[in-house]
């Protein structure tokens, strides 16, 4: 490519040919804030009537998040929102990280889950994992997944001073720990290279199991470790309260409430302040939320710097380590593909949150153990982000920007509030032993109902865009449905996977679409109304035309008695109403209507409209309500 010449005569240098008075943005006013919101009330009140104009304030509270637990996501943020110093990476009060990223190609812990009792699947797929990017290990010791007897076996090929080993339990925790143990204090290397993890958290097992915790054999587990300088003891397991339903807040709230616990019974014990404290870490849950789940992790070190700033540990040692692992509350069964997004989304989270190590739930969690290729995608989901999009060579990306800092402030502050609330009701194992800690869930888990049922926390794939001609994955190994007798676990997904389950393999499940004028009329109105049907896995038979009769014949060649108007205000002024008339009076037993009634004009729709579909109703209830129509039982 050759570069053209200039006009004769004409300057080769650019600046040269820029007039001495040129003015980019001077001409234009200094953005404002106040004038930024003004605009928006201008946006949000185009058609609304005069005597209802929404001033600033209120167009800007229509535009605030809130979520369960009450944290307030602004529309905007300003550098009135902003902090003083933010400190340095490893530093007090580490909100910009415990540890300090150097660019290596290991930013964070790759740590795969293991849950097959499969001694010979679990030994293989340890291997595997270890091989292609997995850093540590971590195995769930239960009667649903690897027994104690058969831990030695599955970790039978690896080398022990070069893999992290994780151990959990819902069942029996000190077994767990005592065959991890026996494993490590058996082997010849050097122990202080040596790493595991031990997952004790008696007060997070208790809550899971409606029992009371027991505290007395931390320190022995602790004094044991002593040989084992870079292994912890304590695990404080947040994805237990998660699960059942905890916020942002309450997660973080609680799970130092319990660590503050272990703390006081560890140096009841003996162990010094100091040990105690680096006795511990947190395993914390990483959601799709970027806001929140950022936010969550800064604000749980600065929550727990600033208790070990009471206790008057070291600065040094006051650091939160923490495991984030992807939520399987958000984990659906119904277009499980979904989920490799979700897993992607929240591991950036995790990783721009600051987490030492990462855990990805296969894809198909929901529908049983994973198999090599699930597996294989879970791992390569981090070692991709790390590797390849280099998302782990920055040290607190997200440091410094108004937003995350308001949150990180919100989210500590008031987790503090909720901290200091326990702790006035005897700590964390009076709160869970007085019901405080099952009630607050049920108030969180009412309002989570509330948006997830009115898709205002939609679940893209579930109740959004869901595929109703989509197979059931196959091949899978079956979980055996364990249950425990303390806090319930319920993934978002669940009531509406009930709705699809009662209408799978029956022919009657459907909704006649009458599709009323032509395609720019009904389109829009169709699209909405086919997506709430098939929400339930109802099929959506439809009728297009503008004549009233047309329509009613179609609907009764469909073999249905539930039937849904779908137009343009234009058309249903015009027919809307003639329509549901004929079609209740030809014994349809119910008629919906996609949009607002009002848009039939000014007619009487009693025992003509059953009820109305469109945004902000409550899905679940509707579609039930259509099921029984039906005769149709879940």
């Amino acid at each position: 490519m050759t570069t053209p010449t200039p006009p004769a005569g004409a300057s080769t240098d650019v600046v040269d040919q820029v007039p001495d008075d040129l003015v980019l943005a001077g001409d234009f006013e200094a953005p404002t804030y106040d004038r930024w919101a003004a605009e928006v009330a201008k946006v949000l009140n185009k058609g609304r009537p005069e005597n209802k104009q929404l001033s600033s304030e209120k167009a800007l509270e229509r535009l605030q998040v809130r979520t369960v637990d009450d944290i307030v996501i602004e529309p905007i943020y300003t550098i009135d929102d902003a902090i003083g110093d933010l400190g340095a990476p490893a530093s007090e009060p580490f909100r910009r990280g415990t540890t300090v990223r150097n660019g290596d190609m290991d930013a964070w812990d790759v740590r795969a889950l293991h849950e097959d009792p499969d001694t010979a699947v679990t030994r293989k797929m340890i291997t595997a994992d270890l091989e292609r990017g997995a850093t540590s290990i971590w195995l769930r010791v239960d009667p649903d997944a690897v027994a104690a007897k058969d831990l030695a076996s599955d970790l039978g090929d690896v080398l022990l001073d070069l893999a992290k080993i994780d151990v959990s339990s819902r069942t029996d925790q000190q077994a767990a720990a005592d065959a991890l143990l026996a494993i490590f204090e058996a082997s010849d290397k050097d122990k202080s290279e040596l790493s595991l993890n031990l997952g004790l958290d008696p007060i997070g097992f208790a809550a899971l199991n409606g029992t009371t915790p027991d505290l007395s054999k931390l320190a022995g587990y602790v004094k044991r470790l002593a040989e084992f300088k870079k292994s912890r003891a304590i695990v404080v397991d947040g994805t237990i309260y998660h699960n059942a339903g905890a916020g942002d807040v309450h997660e973080v709230a609680w799970i130092v409430a319990a660590a503050v616990e272990y703390v006081r019974n560890l140096v009841e014990q003996g162990i010094s302040v100091d040990d105690a404290f680096d006795s511990i870490n947190f395993r914390v849950t990483a959601a799709v939320d970027e806001l929140l789940t950022i936010s969550r992790l800064r604000a749980l070190r600065v929550v727990w710097d600033r208790v070990g700033e009471v206790f008057g540990v070291s600065p040094d040692k006051r650091g939160a380590r923490q495991q984030a692992v992807t939520s399987w509350r958000e984990i659906t069964r119904d277009d499980p593909y979904v989920n490799i997004l979700r897993g992607a989304i929240s591991t950036f989270n995790a990783a721009i949150g600051g987490a030492e190590a990462v855990t990805v739930l296969p894809f198909d969690t929901a529908w049983g153990l994973p198999n090599e290729f699930s597996r294989r995608v879970a791992r390569n989901t981090q070692v991709v982000l790390s590797e390849e999009s280099n998302i782990g060579r920055v040290n607190d990306p997200a440091g410094g920007a108004w937003l995350f800092e308001s949150l990180t402030n919100e989210i500590a502050d008031a987790a503090w509030k909720e901290f200091q609330a326990v702790e006035a009701a005897g700590g964390m194992v009076a709160a869970l032993g007085a019901g405080h800690v099952a009630e607050v869930l049920a108030d969180l888990n009412a309002k989570r109902a509330k948006q997830i049922a009115t898709r205002k926390l939609p679940v893209t794939g579930v109740s959004e865009f869901p595929n109703p001609a989509e197979k059931p994955v196959e091949g899978r190994v079956a979980r055996p449905q364990a249950e425990y007798a303390g806090l319930t676990w319920t993934r978002n997904a669940e009531v509406f996977e009930a709705l699809r389950d009662a209408t799978a393999g029956n022919a009657d499940a459907k909704v006649f679409l009458a599709c009323l004028g032509t395609r720019r009329d009904f389109g829009p109105r169709e699209g909405f109304a086919s997506n709430y049907f098939h929400v339930a896995g109802l099929e959506t038979p439809s009728v297009e035309s503008g004549d009233v009769a047309e329509v009613v014949k179609a609907w009764q060649a469909s073999g249905t008695p539930v039937v849904c108007l779908c137009s343009s205000g234009k058309i249903y002024s015009s027919i809307g109403a003639e329509a549901a008339k004929a079609l209740k009076d030809a014994g349809a037993a119910k008629v919906l209507l996609a949009g607002n009634i009002k848009e039939l004009g000014d007619v009487d729709t009693s025992g003509i409209i059953d009820g109305t579909i469109a945004m902000g109703v409550d899905v679940v209830s509707g579609l039930n309500d259509i099921l029984n129509t039906l005769g149709v039982t879940k």
